[in-house]
């Protein structure tokens, strides 16, 4: 899989200018309070935003473009930068670039390099090299308008860890941040809710650690979870409209801006408010639901992404087949439904501030662990206790 980190999902936003201008590189200090004796390795990988060139940077920010790579892919070279031990931080230097700071605790992690990319650790494949590591990352983007970090769970769960940043002002932002035990409290409650979401589990056969719980996506392809886990609530969703109209607001700041919604045969199709067609969308399967593409994908237009974006956030969040205008604000309404994605729900529960990125889209209504500052004068990525 080619490295392309898309940090806030497709959502819209609206930025101010900077009071300052943001500069080259800003600093990023990771805190290592995992608790864990581990060796940790940080690697900064991503987009040059002014080349468009996929690289890496060094830990005084420097971006290197990746050598071309070969068919098979080849190793790509080490570009870990020793990170900090238990107790202590590390600060590094960060470049403008659309990507992700990956952390690996215990072992280094092997990236490998196509003629056009960089192929990434892909753990719910069993034959990935990395399936037995012990890793996470986090996405971010830093240019002209500012900084914007996240910690994801959209593909796994793995390495409990918080996100910051910090203005020229001095005002703190932070996310992320788990119950006390947090880590342990989603794994168990996964293993204990039934359906086969314990699958999604991955121990570490060495040693029996809970390496990480994959995404419902990822395992599906993994087959460790039901492809039709979701497809009765889908239906439902589907036969409700056929009697009612779904009403879809997807811009918090352009309230008139609506679509509306009817099932008709297999499709929900939708109109604006002067009675145009403008969107059709086939009932999506599961996968879909959880990967928030094929049947219900997401162009990066005005119309058509937006909807599919607010479709599968209710899908997933199971608000659609009841509240018909969307997308649902009231996070009181999610997950009530016995069929929804539990996985997103159970980690969203045990975050101190109720924040995750538990799918592609949960950026819809702001419900995701993300920070952005248009003055950003210094970023945190801070390892939280297991």
């Amino acid at each position: 899989m080619v490295l392309t980190v898309a940090l806030t999902a497709g959502s819209v936003a609206v930025v101010q200018p900077p009071a300052h201008a943001v500069p080259a590189t800003i600093p990023l200090t990771v805190k290592n309070n995992s608790g864990r004796n581990d060796a940790v390795y940080l690697y900064v990988l991503g987009t040059n935003l002014t080349t468009g060139r996929l690289g890496w940077a060094d830990a005084n920010g420097a971006f290197h473009q990746w050598a071309a790579g070969s068919i098979p892919p080849s190793p790509a070279p080490d570009v870990s930068i020793a990170g900090p031990a238990n107790g202590q931080t590390k600060t590094i230097q960060i470049p403008k670039l659309s990507g992700r700071v990956y952390l690996s605790l215990g072992a280094k992690i092997r990236f490998f390099l196509t003629p056009t990319g960089l192929v990434q650790p892909a753990p719910w494949n069993p034959s990935d090299v990395n399936r037995d590591v012990l890793f996470d990352w986090s996405e971010y983007t830093l240019n002209d308008a500012g900084l914007w970090i996240n910690s994801s769970q959209v593909d796994m769960f793995s390495v409990p860890h918080a996100v910051g940043v910090k203005n020229t002002a001095g005002a703190v932002k932070n996310t992320g941040n788990l119950i006390a035990n947090g880590r342990n409290s989603v794994f168990d409650a996964l293993a204990g809710q039934p359906g086969g979401w314990g699958n999604l589990i991955y121990t570490r056969p060495s040693d029996g650690l809970r390496l990480r719980a994959l995404a419902p996506g990822k395992g599906i392809d993994a087959g460790r979870l039901s492809p039709t886990i979701m497809d009765s609530y889908v239906t439902r969703s589907w036969d409700f409209y056929r009697t009612r109209t779904l009403t879809v607001i997807p811009f918090a700041n352009e309230p008139n801006t609506r679509f509306f919604g009817r099932t008709a045969g297999n499709a929900m199709v939708f109109t604006n408010t002067s009675g145009q067609t403008v969107a059709t969308f086939q009932k999506p399967s599961t996968a879909n639901v959880f990967g928030c593409d094929g049947a219900l994908h997401a162009p990066n237009d005005l119309v058509v992404g937006p909807i599919a974006r607010t479709l599968c956030a209710a899908l997933n969040r199971s608000t659609l087949a009841g509240i018909t205008t969307q997308p649902s604000l009231n996070p009181a309404q999610f997950y009530l439904d016995p069929v929804t994605n539990h996985y997103s729900r159970k980690i969203h529960a045990r975050m101190v501030d109720g924040k995750a990125y538990g799918f592609a889209f949960d950026d819809v209504g702001g419900f995701e662990s993300l920070v952005h500052d248009a003055d950003p004068n210094t970023a945190y990525i801070t390892l939280t206790p297991f």
